[in-house]
């Protein structure tokens, strides 16, 4: 099996922060008893720490899959970054739900949870987590920690680039804390660790992120020259690209000009839509021209219980064979609801390619028990296959990588910020769109007219194009339809679905964290 270049990045990072770990006081810096005394004498400490910073986004610990967790608290594949980022954008929306029981889940999918829902607060845990491993590198390499260590000039300018890549990966992690939870803490590495953080709102947390991506855009690598995996100006431009998308949202002002920039620095970069839909979101999908940042698995190398590894497991179940999709075993778990299902044309099965990996066999399309797997279409896109029809490398972990960003949506933002006032073409956009559904349909034949691009279809087509790709939730909320407007499927605990209040479009901030500083307000309705 490849082994991505970005894994042998991640798998130098060793045991170095094990002592750095946090249960209950979530934003408040976590103690250690490692120093800059005992981390750097190394020069290759560098390279591991920004390797752990990569690595956030997939492993939970120290000890591979399990063992020595970096969050307390929950169980460690439950906590895992890409696993929580999904469940909360995906499971609280038409496009997704999951049969467990497990305290938290079923309010997920309701949108009934609490401030002590225990996903939530793992999902706010881990961002500050992330938040507190790019602070503490940023903090030991500055020019005079550096000086004072005798740093040579060949690896400072090393360093460099890995501290532009951890203001990246901290920028992401705060526009990730600002769309789930609003009003949060904005902690860098000039904060005093001795101190309880104060709340930022979210206007000012959308102006730090703007600020620090726009600040190291120039200095990080080009689409060309990017080791896979790793943070490009593409990358830059995708999430200012969402962030600008949202801003009305964010912060009550419109960016749609902003983000329709954005989108074209992405698509004028060489990317392309790939010919193989299912290449993406298969085991070689390392190798996909359309994928701009991934979050990087391994089999053999990057063990977790989250991330792609939950995404293949739980789909499989049913009368479904768990070998053809390179897993030893299925979880029983996630399934579509019925309104995503009825958004295809003609359905499962339908003209439309991309419904290919929708498993219809014994299973129904209506959901009259959350916790019966053959109720509600599955869905497995995620396979530890090939697009060749190899094996991953490990029947339990997949080596398919997380696609958090791909040109498709780089198309569709351009579209809907052109629709919404935000200039460029219109002629453009339906290009765009267009482009998207030959290569869905295979032909001309799903190819829409002017008169039919509107923002509602963006919106779908957004759900057929972007399907379980953690941009749902985000999309409703900001096409209004997420709790007072937009009915579907065991929406507010009821089969038929209701209403729900619209305080939910944002996420409670966990009750932990009122507990451990009280300089932070719980947000309105909680």
């Amino acid at each position: 099996m490849h082994i991505k270049t970005t894994t042998r990045l991640l798998t130098a990072c060793v045991l170095l922060l094990a002592p750095l770990a946090c249960d209950q006081d979530l934003t408040v810096e976590p103690k250690s008893t490692v120093t800059s005394g005992n981390i750097f004498n190394d020069p290759g400490s560098y390279r591991a720490f920004i390797a752990k910073l990569y690595a956030g986004l997939v492993v939970t610990g120290q000890s591979g899959p399990d063992g020595s967790p970096d969050i307390g608290g929950i169980d460690e594949g439950f906590s895992q970054y890409i696993r929580g980022y999904w469940q909360l954008q995906e499971l609280s929306t038409d496009e997704a739900i999951i049969g467990w029981g497990d305290v938290g889940l079923p309010e997920l999918n309701t949108q009934l949870w609490s401030s002590a829902n225990p996903f939530v607060t793992a999902m706010y845990a881990r961002i500050y987590y992330q938040v507190a491993l790019a602070n503490e590198f940023l903090r030991e390499t500055t020019d005079a920690k550096l000086s004072g260590r005798g740093v040579t000039a060949e690896l400072r300018a090393e360093i460099q680039q890995y501290r532009n890549e951890a203001r990246f990966l901290r920028a992401l992690s705060y526009w990730h804390a600002l769309d789930f939870f609003g009003n949060v803490p904005l902690v860098t590495e000039s904060f005093d660790v001795a101190q309880l953080p104060t709340q930022a709102t979210r206007a000012e947390v959308f102006a730090f992120v703007e600020s620090e991506l726009k600040e190291v855009r120039a200095q990080l690598p080009s689409r060309t020259t990017v080791q896979y995996g790793r943070a490009s100006q593409s990358a830059v431009d995708m999430v200012l690209a969402k962030l600008f998308l949202n801003a009305q949202v964010y912060t009550g002002t419109a960016r749609y000009a902003d983000a329709r920039i954005s989108a074209e620095a992405v698509i004028s970069a060489g990317y392309s839509l790939d010919a193989n839909f299912l290449r993406m979101f298969s085991a070689d999908n390392h190798t996909s021209p359309e994928l701009i940042f991934t979050a990087p698995q391994d089999g053999e190398r990057t063990r977790t219980w989250g991330g792609t590894t939950y995404l293949v497991h739980a789909a499989v179940g049913g009368n479904m064979n768990a070998s053809n999709f390179g897993i030893d075993f299925a979880w029983w778990g996630l399934r579509l609801r019925p309104e995503t299902v009825d958004r295809y044309e003609g359905g499962a099965g339908g003209p439309d390619r991309r419904t290919s990996f929708f498993f219809t066999n014994g299973q129904s399309k209506t959901i009259n028990n959350v916790g019966n797997f053959f109720q509600g279409i599955a869905a497995p896109k995620y396979r530890n296959v090939t697009s060749t029809g190899q094996k991953g490398s490990h029947p339990t972990f997949p080596d398919t990588d997380f696609p958090m960003f791909r040109l498709a949506d780089a198309y569709l933002i351009y579209a809907e910020a052109v629709l919404r006032g935000g200039a460029g073409s219109r002629a453009t956009a339906l290009g765009y769109v267009n482009a998207i559904r030959r290569r869905a349909y295979g032909n001309n034949n799903g190819d829409i007219t002017d008169a039919r691009l509107t923002l509602d279809f963006i919106l779908d087509e957004r759900s057929r194009e972007l399907l379980w790709e953690a941009h749902r939730r985000q999309d409703l909320i900001r096409f209004g339809r997420f709790t007072n407007v937009g009915v579907w499927a065991w929406k507010g605990g009821v089969q038929a679905g209701r209403t729900t209040e619209a305080f939910r479009n944002l996420y409670p901030i966990p009750s932990a964290e009122l507990v451990a500083n009280p300089n932070i307000r719980q947000n309105p309705g909680y």
